[in-house]
């Protein structure tokens, strides 16, 4: 039996990156907001302490050599988040930082027809941008189309929106998991253990996010041995067609939790 508020486990993000409205104010790595004016903010981004910026020094300075200004004018002209991901995981396989296998075990979205073209065409600018900024080939052999698609199509079902809340236990009850408020968020995550949880539109656990990206899984209420842990991976405030049809269309399956089952 868990009981009600406790912290179950905690975890980091295998890659993130920062709202772009934010990426100034937000840390590079653990997407920490600026504190004040006296913070380190020296170079093309803000790094929350010397601990984050060491952390990111291999990714950060395979980024820094290449132009991206032809990548960030396509993503920036269709409101697109993700590829900024695949950008960075490409960065961190580059630099030695992670395996290009690092997200094989989550699950991928499904794909229909007209976004796998969109992929293809953000494929060919992020490729095309690595060979103008002179990466030797075999460093970039990884760089695949298929490798490109599988990435972004696991990205896009698994990674959680942060959205940073004030520390205090009611805060932290009254904060949803997932909010149709863009503006809020700080960036996006995609951890291991978190993506492995399931959903349920009334669920027993959520993630929360205080000062960085660092995820804790925290109990809604008590929870009796042996029943299972599932977070809301959408907005509970929806009624039950808005919850199905997102699900449906986002997810990939039609969600027979208890609530949706009741209408409510």
């Amino acid at each position: 039996p868990i009981a009600t508020g406790e912290v179950l486990h905690s975890a980091q993000p295998l890659v993130t990156h920062p709202s772009r409205s934010l990426f100034h104010e937000v840390c590079y790595r653990c997407l920490k907001r600026k504190a004040g004016k006296g913070d380190d903010s020296r170079g093309d981004c803000y790094f929350c302490s010397d601990a984050c910026r060491e952390h990111a020094e291999g990714f950060h300075g395979i980024q820094k050599k290449v132009d991206w200004s032809l990548l960030d004018d396509h993503c920036s002209s269709r409101g697109l988040k993700y590829p900024y991901m695949v950008r960075r995981l490409a960065c961190m396989v580059i630099s030695g930082d992670v395996g290009a296998d690092c997200l094989d075990i989550l699950q991928p979205a499904q794909l229909h027809q007209g976004t796998l073209i969109e992929m293809e065409e953000e494929f060919e600018l992020l490729k095309s941008t690595f060979r103008k900024a002179g990466f030797q080939e075999e460093l970039t052999t990884f760089l695949t189309k298929q490798w490109y698609i599988n990435i972004l199509a696991r990205i896009r079902v698994n990674a959680f929106r942060i959205e940073l809340v004030a520390s205090s236990y009611e805060d932290l009850l009254s904060s949803a998991v997932a909010s149709v408020t863009c503006d809020a968020s700080v960036g996006n995550a995609v951890y291991m253990l978190p993506s492995f949880y399931n959903h349920d539109c009334d669920p027993n656990t959520h993630i929360v996010w205080l000062e960085n990206a660092d995820a804790k899984l925290k109990t809604l209420r008590d929870i009796d041995e042996g029943e299972e842990l599932r977070i809301c991976y959408i907005d509970t405030s929806m009624d039950v067609n808005a919850r199905q049809k997102i699900l449906t269309e986002g997810f990939g399956f039609q969600c027979r939790c208890q609530r949706c089952l009741s209408g409510d």
